[in-house]
This record gives C-alpha cells, structure tokens and sequence, in this order.
C-alpha cells in the first residue's frame, strides 16, 4: 500500500491549530517544518523564522478520498477563524517502502537556548561538550523541540535559578519534552499528565530514552481530577493553547501551584498576552515575564509565598 503525504505552509497560529486538525487523520504523527533556520541562528539571537510546512501521512486505499474531504472542510472551518490557514493542502504520492522513513526527514537535531539540543532518536548526536541533549521519538504526540511554543517553555525552563523545585507538573504533556528537560535540569520528579494515552505512551518511551524514568511519572488525566486531589507543585509547564488555558484559570488553575511556586504558558501569540495574563492574575498567579518568538508568547508567572 502507498501512502498520501499531506502538506501545507502556515505561519503564526495557524501551525497549531492546522497541527491540531491533521493529527486527527495523519499515521504516525504530525510533522513540523521550520524553514530558513540559519546553524546557530537561536546562538545569535537572530529573529525565529516564522514560515513553516505542517505535514501529515494518509493510508491510499479506500477512505482516502473521504479522508481528504474530511479533511479540507476541516480546513474551510479553520479558515473562517484564522484568515491565514490555506484552504487546499498539497497531496503527493509516497512509496510503501518509502513512507515509514518518509515523516522522520522532516524531524532534525535543533539547539535551543544556551545549552539544550532536541534531537530525533533516529538521527546522531550534534551535542556539544556542556550540553544538555533530550532524545525524542514523538510518535504521534505533539512536542518535538522545532515549535515556537515548545521552546519558548524549554528557554524558560533554562532560565530558572538552581535548583530547580523539587516537584513539578508538565500538565498537556505531549512528547514529555518539557518534563525531560526539567528532570535533566534538575528537578526531583515531575508528573506528566495529558488526556491522551497516546502522549502518555510517548512521555513513557521518551523518559526511558533520557533515563530519567525514575525522576517522572506519565498518566492519563484531567485538570478537574488533579484539583481534586489536592496536589499542588513548586513548577508548573502548560504549553497548551489560549482558549484552553484561559478556562483551566477560570477552573482554578493557579491552586495548582505551591506558595511561591513557578509556571510556565506558552502557546499563545501576541493578540492574546494581555487577556492570558489577566486570567492567570484571577487564579492567583502573578505574570513576572514574557518571553517572545516571532509571533508566540510565553508567560513566566509566580504565586507569592
């Protein structure tokens, strides 16, 4: 059986939110391209390109052309919403042989901040000596280092002082890219949690790839049965979108977070900073710094002690 390979070009938040739709058709995962990246180009604080390909594999068989229809209405309704989401993606035709390989060229190595380095399991190491390397296999789960959003939490995270607070949470945990890099960077353990088995299954492998399993925990949950328990954590990672973080706030996100504890948001542009920040203040948290790439936004926010 040949497979379909579907593409297309976006910027802004359109990526996540075309990422979104494909991830719900797409074999193995959705891929994010950055283009024009310059080696080394976060080292010398040159601006984050913006221009990206979001790409998705369909099986070629019977459902494919209902998949394909499927698939452009979603984008049609995408666009009603953000004018900058193309309406027709570009569809190619890739080998059996070919295809399993196919997704993975588009995933390289990518330095991020001072000192981290996200690679693909597949791919060798470009670590260089003091640097902190994270192995990924993302599976189908979202978080493989090449966002905006993700390493807007990952520069954040490298920012913190030392040590880091014992007992965090990455709450969306997708990959577990952000958990693995807390845990290399010092914290106790961290507890990952998205609503997904699939990103469950994936934080799991990818803990194993760094060996850090004994310093995380991965489980299926949701913000209402974390609140029920009562827990709370020194360090917080939400890298989820806005019109999801808002409503966990209004849920009482910021019980969450310890007496002068640390959280982290991203996945969040410009237009909606403000209205963020305002939330994050009506749950108890107090925004201290933004951090910005292109388009995204990140929010450095803490609970007084």
């Amino acid at each position: 059986m040949n497979w379909i390979e579907v593409s297309l070009h976006a910027d802004g938040e359109a990526v996540e939110a075309i990422a979104d739709l494909l991830q719900q058709y797409g074999y193995q995962g959705v891929a994010i391209e950055q283009l024009g990246i310059v080696a080394d180009a976060w080292e010398d604080d040159l601006p984050a390109p913006t221009d990206m390909i979001v790409r998705a594999y369909l099986p070629e068989d019977a459902q494919a052309a209902e998949l394909k229809r499927r698939l452009e209405d979603g984008l049609n309704h995408l666009a009603m919403i953000y004018p900058i989401v193309p309406r027709q993606p570009t569809y190619a035709i890739v080998q059996e042989q070919d295809w399993a390989e196919a997704w993975k060229v588009h995933y390289k190595p990518v330095r991020i901040g001072r000192q981290i380095c996200v690679r693909p399991e597949w791919c060798a190491s470009e670590a260089r000596p003091g640097d902190l390397e994270i192995i990924l296999d993302p599976g189908t789960a979202f978080g493989t280092g090449t966002h905006p959003s993700t390493q807007l939490c990952l520069i954040a995270l490298e920012d913190l002082p030392r040590p880091l607070p014992a007992h965090g949470l990455d709450l969306g945990c997708g990959s577990g890219i952000l958990a693995i890099a807390a845990a290399k960077l010092g914290a106790e353990h961290l507890w990952a949690l998205d609503i997904d088995q699939l990103a469950v299954d994936a934080t799991l492998r990818n803990a194993g790839l760094n060996a850090v399993s004994d310093h995380l925990t991965a489980e299926q949950g949701s913000l209402e049965a974390l609140l029920a328990s009562g827990r709370t954590f020194g360090l917080i990672l939400v890298n989820i979108l806005a019109k999801t973080i808002i409503p966990m706030c209004e849920q009482g996100l910021g019980r969450l977070v310890e007496p002068g504890g640390v959280a982290i948001f991203s996945g969040l542009i410009h237009e909606q900073a403000d209205d963020v920040e305002a939330a994050l203040r009506a749950t108890g948290l107090i925004p201290v710094r933004r951090r910005t790439m292109g388009d995204w936004v990140g929010i450095e926010a803490r609970k007084e002690a």
